[in-house]
């Protein structure tokens, strides 16, 4: 559950970046009243997070699911 809180936040993350990127317009501090806004830093916190929170899915060995014969 975590690990999908985690990749939500992530993709949140990625398209606000993308916003920036091309349109120079940040999603995030538009809606929340600017980047200095206290929930505009906590949606930042929490990507920062939860990209961290991320590293180890590249280092976690994948559950096995067993096939269906």
């Amino acid at each position: 559950m975590l690990d999908r809180i985690a990749l939500i936040l992530l993709i949140i993350g990625g398209v606000n970046w993308g916003l920036i990127g091309i349109f120079r317009f940040d999603l995030v501090a538009y809606l929340f009243g600017g980047q200095a806004a206290v929930i505009s830093r906590l949606i930042y916190t929490l990507v920062a997070i939860s990209a961290v929170w991320c590293i180890s899915l590249l280092f976690r060995d994948r559950e096995l699911v067993p096939s269906r014969s």
